[in-house]
């Protein structure tokens, strides 16, 4: 069977740097949050990164949608380090070498393009007792510029050089396609139809609904995989499942394995996330 090498796996997304921290009711009343709830920084946010570093309790993680399933992916595999490439932009600023140095703890091979206009994004999770409010600065992300970064010789090479590409932000996809419908097996199927470049390589498409069942299909055949069991009293942060689902996937594909183990691979790092505080995990996996 193959195993992964160095930067099979490349990511691009928004790079965010996670901060956490235990606020009290008066905080989020301060700034106009919700205990729970996802929302993007406006003006009136501005301040409330730099206080919440001043907590006394705050916790630093690489985070955004794409660089959390890579670095999950990471996790997955173990060795060898930087399976994973990841490109995005980040702030030339203290926050940017936070965010470096927590991708380089994860093993992910984080090449990131660095510019002075805008800080590096940030995501604020607020949290108090169960509940986390979370507060997302994308500032830097949305900074991006292929020509001075994607385009460089050195950094084309890892495109190059990878085997599985993963870019998220799909949420709208069947609004987008005009499906008109809400069936996600019919989805799904619609999905594996639409025209294709590669045709020596069949579409897999994989839909995942929460508690509900992991939707699959190859070829003409949808397939459902029923999700791991776990007690509601066990969850303790549903955010980042969907994102840890991706990087137990995507750890198995880039070795070939079979749909199913790939699938099973992404069950179970989500079935670890759910138990934790943000998108966090254990030193090690103990998937076989």
């Amino acid at each position: 069977m193959p195993t992964a090498s160095e930067n099979t796996l490349f990511g691009m997304g928004n790079p965010l740097l996670d901060i956490s921290a235990v606020v009290d009711k008066d905080f989020l009343e301060k700034y106009g949050l919700k205990q729970n709830d996802q929302i993007l920084a406006e003006d009136k946010h501005k301040a409330l990164f730099e206080e919440i570093v001043k907590s006394s309790r705050v916790e630093y993680h690489a985070g955004g949608s794409t660089q959390n399933s890579v670095k999950i992916a990471q996790w997955m595999l173990q060795k060898p380090h930087k399976v994973a490439t990841f490109f995005g932009c980040i702030g030339n600023d203290r926050f940017g070498e936070i965010l470096k140095k927590k991708a380089e703890e994860a093993h992910v091979d984080a090449r990131y393009y660095e510019q002075n206009e805008e800080p590096t994004g940030t995501c604020a999770a607020c949290i108090t007792g169960d509940n986390r409010s979370l507060v997302a600065n994308l500032a830097a992300a949305n900074c991006y510029k292929k020509e001075k970064h994607l385009d460089l010789d050195s950094n084309w090479e890892l495109v190059e050089k990878a085997k599985v590409y993963y870019i998220a932000e799909a949420a709208t996809f069947a609004k987008e396609q005009c499906f008109e419908t809400d069936d996600i097996a019919e989805i799904a199927s619609k999905t594996q139809n639409l025209p294709k470049v590669n045709k020596k390589r069949q579409r897999v498409v994989v839909f995942t609904q929460g508690k509900d069942d992991t939707v699959a299909t190859v070829g003409e055949k949808v397939t459902m995989f029923p999700v791991l069991d776990i007690d509601q009293n066990d969850i303790v942060d549903t955010n980042g499942a969907g994102d840890a689902f991706v990087g137990g996937f995507l750890s198995e594909l880039v070795q070939e394995r079979p749909l199913e183990e790939c699938i099973r691979a992404g069950h179970y790092a989500a079935n670890v996330i759910i138990r934790r505080v943000g998108c966090t995990f254990p030193e090690k996996p103990e998937f076989k």
